[in-house]
């Protein structure tokens, strides 16, 4: 399982953009997806997750409200909808694919991580 996350980029507080991750193997449906996110100079953090069938959605208590994570499984991709976007959500943001089927929010519980897109707030 390979997992390439895109979509990052510049935007002004307030503003909104959507996250992808396209994973490649026949068994993305089968894993738990999240998204991580690491701010220069801070430890990577949660930000979503969700599980193999799109139910269940988690989310960190930052981004609750403002964000909204899915999958489409047909498409092998999953998303993060992020809205209300502030400066503090500047940082890289990393996808990642979890045999925890129902998806966790422990990043040690993820195998598969895609490359990080970077995601830049001005204010």
């Amino acid at each position: 399982v390979q997992l390439q996350a895109s979509g990052g980029g510049l935007v002004e507080a307030g503003g909104s953009l959507r996250l992808s991750c396209a994973i490649s193997g026949r068994t993305f449906s089968s894993y738990g997806m999240g998204w991580f996110r690491q701010a220069p100079g801070k430890e990577r953090e949660f930000v979503a997750t969700i599980s193999w069938s799109g139910s269940s959605p988690d989310y960190a208590d930052s981004v609750k409200g403002r964000f909204t994570i899915s999958r489409d499984n047909a498409k092998n991709t999953v998303y993060l909808q992020m809205n209300s976007l502030k400066p503090d959500d500047t940082a890289v943001y990393y996808c990642a694919a979890s045999t925890y089927y129902r998806g966790t929010t422990y990043s040690r519980e993820y195998q598969r991580w895609g490359q990080g897109t970077q995601l830049t707030v001005s204010s």
